[in-house]
């Protein structure tokens, strides 16, 4: 136990010394407050001006530690390749929650200052950082405590724009319940985007707090809106504060489970009854979301098409492999992958011409020096010999 905290130590360290090279202070002047309030920013890395890629943002309802623990899972997911990089904003909050999180005991609604904060963060952190820096349409909010409350009226907006509420430890009014029905979730499925919705209970909330989130839970368990998908965890542990820790990870493991590699669990859900038309398909929308949803281009991971192979080739006498060898082309031209299906389809069709001809082309994007790459010459020795 002793040396799995000493390793999860050093990488936090590693981690903060890496992030600490990424991170800008930014004063931002609010009219809704009548104040100066202090931004903190972190750029992921590879970030540059000059490029055209665009990065989902986070913003952090910050108490003093919520910042930074957010900002090392994202970087540690996004190393696991399990989440985009992200341009992720802290946003102090006062040491007076009342003032700025905080809402009336009385019938849950926001106070006049909650109001005033609810719009410094709409109208003018989301909008300077969408104005200044390269932010994709996926937009995540983060809150624990009271601002989580805050965060879900966020639910209320005549036009959803926040794509990810992430409500950790939540301290709702007792009118949350009525009050998210308020809201008309069932309105979401009409807009053309996704969302996700993560509350986490505790054994270690008072039995009030836990009835309070556990009756959210199950009313949103009970929606059944398509693009709206509710999280509802509960995180059994020694202390509330280290349900925080716990928390991040786990709404990152859903909120992002689109962006990750094909997962077992997500081929036996989604893929594995498909016909070979509709997992190409399916392998299509879900890079062309993630090159939407998270700005990043990332072409076609080889394990994903392996992940779908075995549907094209063995169902419908693989007559589908010219249409996943074309699919694969369009969203990643500079594999082999796309050819050698395209020419494997012409092999099996005995047009042994046209196939030689793809696995010219799939070879001859290849690096010499690829393990693989004399293993794919064995097509054209192949074909070319008959």
């Amino acid at each position: 136990m002793m040396i799995q905290k000493s390793t999860l130590l050093l990488f936090l360290l590693f981690c903060y010394n890496g992030i600490s090279q990424q991170l800008i202070s930014k004063k931002i002047a609010s009219d809704f407050l009548n104040e100066t309030r202090q931004l903190k920013i972190y750029l992921p890395e590879g970030y540059s001006s000059d490029d055209t890629k665009n990065y989902p943002l986070a913003v952090v309802l910050d108490v003093g530690y919520l910042f930074d623990l957010y900002v090392a899972n994202a970087v540690l997911f996004a190393k696991k390749d399990l989440a985009p990089k992200q341009i992720i904003v802290g946003v102090t909050i006062k040491n007076t929650l009342e003032k700025d999180t905080y809402f009336n005991i009385n019938n849950g609604s926001l106070t006049n200052s909650n109001k005033n904060f609810y719009q410094f963060i709409r109208n003018e952190v989301i909008f300077e950082i969408e104005n200044n820096y390269k932010t994709s349409p996926f937009i995540t909010i983060i809150g624990e405590g009271t601002a989580a409350n805050l965060i879900t009226n966020f639910l209320g907006e005549k036009t959803p724009f926040i794509n990810a509420y992430i409500c950790i430890n939540p301290s709702f009014s007792n009118f949350i319940g009525g009050q998210v029905q308020n809201f008309n979730l069932p309105r979401f499925q009409k807009e053309d985007n996704t969302f996700y919705y993560y509350t986490n209970n505790s054994n270690r909330f008072s039995d009030q707090k836990q009835a309070i989130i556990q009756n959210l839970q199950l009313g949103l368990a009970s929606l059944e809106i398509p693009n709206f998908h509710p999280i509802n965890d509960t995180i059994i542990t020694k202390s509330s504060t280290a349900a925080i820790s716990e928390a991040i990870p786990r709404a990152l493991s859903k909120i992002f489970e689109i962006y990750a590699a094909i997962s077992k669990e997500e081929f036996d859900k989604n893929i594995k009854d498909l016909s070979p038309i509709d997992a190409i398909t399916y392998l299509e929308n879900k890079y062309l979301d993630i090159e939407y949803l998270f700005g990043s281009n990332l072409g076609i991971r080889e394990v994903d098409i392996f992940a779908v192979e075995k549907i094209i080739i063995e169902k419908e006498n693989g007559d589908q492999l010219l249409n996943f060898g074309r699919m694969i082309l369009k969203l990643f031209p500079t594999s082999p992958l796309g050819d050698y299906y395209i020419g494997r389809y012409y092999e099996e069709g005995k047009n042994l011409k046209k196939a030689l001809k793809y696995y010219k082309i799939g070879y001859g994007k290849m690096d010499p020096a690829d393990p693989n790459s004399d293993a794919f010459y064995e097509n054209i020795l192949r074909v070319g010999g008959r």
